[in-house]
């Protein structure tokens, strides 16, 4: 029996990535229970999507429309499992942590950190998204509308337009928390995010320009500079925890 149990370890020691592997092992037990929550949930917010398109249209002021047959029944379906995803960002958190937490040996300590302030700033990265990009990209692309040039706007794409900036916002907004990680797990440590300054103003400034809705410098920077300020409170709270 140990000598089998020393096998299995060797085993896993020599394969290629093993916290990966651990990692993926633990988040495959509540795979099912998040699948049936995000299921649930969906279907709770289907009821709900006309309320919703009524709050999403407060920053188009125009109408909707549909080319297709089964257009808005899938806008419908996207908007509620974009509001699902939304909603049960803090269980997702809470599952992907716990999970990362077995192979590199998170105490429950550092795990209820990582979950409270991974939640904190996708919220935060939403909402910022929400209240000022998003508002200010969409006044800005309708701009170039005039009497020759009048919009048109497809229900679909404007709920993929708004549920991936709104979301991705969310995700981007987690920077300092994937630095503090990994420079906590060893992965990369502080003083390459310090040494690489300007490697992180060029990353984000390509960024910037890719997600924001205008190609304007304006609301490239209401994305880069306050993606570039999470940088640095990165790099602060690694000094304040002392992790190099």
């Amino acid at each position: 029996m140990a000598i089998s149990s020393l096998k299995e370890l060797d085993h896993e020691a020599a394969l290629p990535y093993p916290r990966l592997i651990v990692f993926a092992k633990a988040l495959r037990k509540t795979a099912l229970a998040l699948a049936i929550a995000l299921v649930g949930s969906t279907l709770v917010f289907y009821f709900l999507s006309p309320q919703l398109f009524d709050l999403m249209q407060g920053h188009l002021h125009q109408k909707l429309v549909f080319f297709s047959v089964a257009e808005p029944f899938l806008a419908h379906v996207k908007l509620a499992l974009a509001a699902a995803i939304f909603c049960l960002a803090p269980l997702l958190v809470a599952c992907l942590w716990r999970a990362l937490a077995q192979p590199f040996k998170l105490n429950w300590l550092s795990q209820l950190s990582f979950i409270v302030f991974t939640c904190l700033l996708f919220y935060a990265g939403a909402l910022f998204c929400y209240a000022i990009t998003l508002a200010y990209g969409i006044e800005f692309l309708l701009g170039f509308s005039s009497e020759q040039l009048q919009p048109v706007i497809s229900i679909d794409q404007f709920v993929t337009f708004v549920a991936v900036f709104i979301l991705g916002f969310g995700l981007i907004f987690e920077l300092p928390i994937f630095m503090v990680f990994m420079a906590k797990t060893g992965l990369l440590p502080r003083k390459i995010f310090e040494k690489n300054r300007r490697y992180a103003v060029l990353v984000i400034s390509i960024v910037a320009a890719i997600l924001t809705p205008t190609p304007d410098v304006f609301n490239m920077m209401l994305m880069g500079v306050p993606l570039y300020a999470l940088y640095e409170a990165g790099i602060i709270v690694m000094k304040l925890l002392k992790i190099n």
